[in-house]
């Protein structure tokens, strides 16, 4: 017999568990319309020149709406575990463990407005995406931190929320 532990479950394989994961893709809708206007403006500046010139504006603009939007859908939201098990919302590169969080809601999409216009703090946390309509609050109790609440952009609120262990108040 070996003196080693259980090898069924490793601490990588702990930490790197994730209850839920989503990545804020921008609309598919949005994919034709930038490749038309691309394209559109590649045929206008092939109307002046002949030749090898045809083609070149075709080449150079088409991979430039791809990578706007690619970069526009590069932010994601998960709920991961740390080394202690305790969940905690990662937003990018911002991370916020669950026992600082006082209390949560659900933003609908109807209330976006007002939560992102006149109700905002300057100092709340906001990862916001247009294209995406609802979004989680959560509000912080830790007297370290001036930062009063999150505000994230997500598809699917009630999802983090359960993953987070936490009871939605809106």
């Amino acid at each position: 017999m070996s003196d080693r532990p259980n090898p069924s479950v490793t601490d990588n394989e702990k930490r790197t568990r994730q209850p839920y994961s989503e990545r804020l893709w921008v609309p598919l809708w949005w994919w034709p319309v930038a490749f038309g206007i691309a394209g559109l403006l590649a045929a206008e500046i092939h109307m002046g020149a002949p030749g090898i010139r045809a083609w070149l504006p075709y080449v150079l603009l088409f991979p430039i709406p791809a990578w706007v939007l690619l970069w526009l859908s590069r932010h994601r939201v998960a709920v991961t575990e740390d080394d202690r098990g305790t969940p905690e919302l990662r937003a990018d590169r911002a991370h916020l463990p669950v026992n600082f969080v006082a209390r949560a809601a659900v933003v609908a999409p109807t209330a976006k407005s007002a939560a992102m216009g006149r109700q905002l703090d300057p100092a709340a946390y906001v990862q916001h995406r247009p294209w995406i309509g609802p979004m989680v609050l959560l509000v912080l109790d830790d007297p370290d931190d001036p930062t009063p609440y999150w505000l994230i952009s997500t598809r699917r609120p009630e999802k983090i929320l359960a993953a987070l262990g936490l009871p939605s108040a809106g």
